[in-house]
């Protein structure tokens, strides 16, 4: 969920092209794609431990931990734009299957709102748990597009939710590696 400012106490911050990350003294790590005007929160699988500092290297950001170690998450995993595919106004929320499905590594999810809606899209394991949120913003109405890349992700059926005004939906995936 995108929020205005980051909470709680800030032990690490980092640049990286056009994200900022934050990492927090609530197991979070924050960023944002509008120089710090709203921010999108995730754990990134660190629970119940302060994040004391952050690194971007390579393809990755890295969380030093408290008591949790060091934790490496890929960059594509956090979104760095949305790509609106036309200034048609669509009639209806809608979700279309990603394409390709199967897909080896990156897969496109394409939706469309027609009225200036909060949208967020997350992707789901099999149980339900949050791999990935790639991205929660407010957008105006359009036909959109996401590139995603399942970077080390294990071969296997995966959800994608999507949640904007009225519509929520998930779907199935298939990464096949």
């Amino acid at each position: 969920m995108a929020i205005p400012t980051v909470t709680g106490t800030i032990f690490g911050l980092v640049v990286n092209g056009p994200s900022l990350f934050a990492g927090t003294g609530g197991s979070k790590v924050y960023w944002s794609t509008d120089d710090g005007q709203s921010w999108v929160s995730s754990s990134g699988g660190i629970t119940d431990s302060y994040i004391y500092s952050l690194y971007s290297y390579g393809a990755n950001i890295f969380a030093g931990a408290a008591n949790a170690g060091v934790f490496r998450r890929p960059l594509s995993e956090f979104p760095v734009s949305i790509e609106e595919l036309s200034g048609d106004v669509p009639r209806n929320y809608s979700l279309a299957q990603n394409y390709p499905n199967p897909f080896g590594s990156t897969t496109r999810f394409s939706f469309s709102i027609p009225e200036e809606s909060t949208v967020t899209l997350k992707v789901l394991d099999l149980n339900g748990k949050e791999i990935a949120t790639l991205f929660s913003k407010r957008l105006s109405p359009g036909n959109y597009s996401e590139e995603w890349d399942a970077g080390n992700l294990a071969s296997g059926v995966y959800f994608y939710r999507l949640a904007a005004g009225d519509l929520k939906v998930t779907k199935k995936m298939i990464l096949v590696r």
